[in-house]
């Protein structure tokens, strides 16, 4: 999940002896975080891979992300920017058969905090819990002798994260989203596997955005997600992952921003059964290339996984 970002009320941070220059660089962050506000949904190894009938499974996220660099149209913006997130998810999901195939509906509840600083810091911080997210993936192709698996998961955000005009960072964005993903995941050998996964996110109107009150658009943001995966052991793995995120181009009251997304990133890391029931994911990432918002300088993903 990343931060929804709109306008800020003021710009009382900006002046001084360089307030031209950060002012500057505030206005490059408004015009070019637009993108950050909608991203895809990011995978990890094995989601594709679906557990046994009757199945439920728990499972909490935790990231923590720093960003130090702004770039606007490919353009890295002159300053010192900085935001930081600490983002969490909770996660239910069940899975069970309906007409033969296998389908895992669930539900996620994101939260977390955001907090600008050094020359951008007059964007502010925000907390609280985003946009609840609802999902039913649906497994076309379930076949473990072959190792071989393909799914389709639906996600639908619900509009009721928090989200205040006039805020710069904002948790919710009030307003609706559609992601639809596709996955496919094949066994190579015995150990090696591949996961390769794509969607497109669809997004509602935003007639909430900024201190106005904006009409905010974006067109289709699309992401191409791809892992190599080792299995130690049936319980272990380590993973090395490239995801490559286009589109997303926003409008404000019908003015284009041209901030279409052009984002490329890495992962690495692991994951661990630390008793028969429950697993550890580990996972370290940074941005390769931005061609608008703030780049990630550091990225790490924890994720705990409890079977019921």
């Amino acid at each position: 999940m990343r931060p929804a970002v709109t306008t800020p009320k003021t710009m009382g941070g900006a002046r001084g002896r360089n307030g031209p220059a950060r002012a500057g660089l505030l206005m490059a962050a408004m015009a070019a975080m637009a993108p950050m506000a909608a991203q895809a949904i990011d995978v990890d190894p094995g989601d594709f891979v679906p557990a046994p009938e009757g199945t439920t499974a728990g499972m909490l996220y935790l990231q923590h992300a720093g960003r130090d660099r702004l770039y606007a149209q490919g353009r890295q913006a002159a300053g010192d920017p900085r935001l930081d997130s600490e983002i969490g998810i909770a996660r239910l999901v069940h899975y069970t058969r309906i007409g033969g195939l296998t389908v895992g509906p669930q539900i996620l509840l994101p939260f977390g905090r955001l907090d600008a600083g050094r020359d951008t810091r007059a964007l502010g911080s925000a907390s609280g819990a985003g946009d609840v997210i609802l999902a039913a993936p649906v497994w076309l192709v379930d076949d473990a002798p072959s190792r071989t698996y393909l799914g389709i998961a639906p996600y639908l955000y619900l509009p009721v994260g928090s989200h205040e005009r006039g805020r710069a960072l904002n948790l919710g964005e009030s307003r609706w989203k559609f992601d639809l993903q596709a996955g496919f995941v094949k066994g190579l050998t015995d150990r090696w596997y591949v996961d390769l996964t794509g969607d497109a996110m669809f997004h509602g109107r935003n007639d909430d955005a900024g201190a106005s009150g904006a009409t905010l658009e974006q067109r289709i943001l699309y992401q191409g997600q791809a892992y190599l995966r080792y299995q130690f052991t049936q319980g272990a793995n380590a993973f090395v992952g490239l995801s490559r995120t286009r589109g997303g181009r926003t409008r404000v009251d019908g003015a284009d921003r041209n901030d279409g997304a052009q984002q490329r990133k890495i992962s690495v890391g692991g994951s661990y059964f630390v008793r028969p029931t429950t697993q550890l994911l580990v996972a370290f990432g940074r941005d390769l290339g931005v061609e608008n918002g703030f780049r990630e300088r550091a990225r790490i993903n924890l994720r705990l996984l409890q079977v019921f």
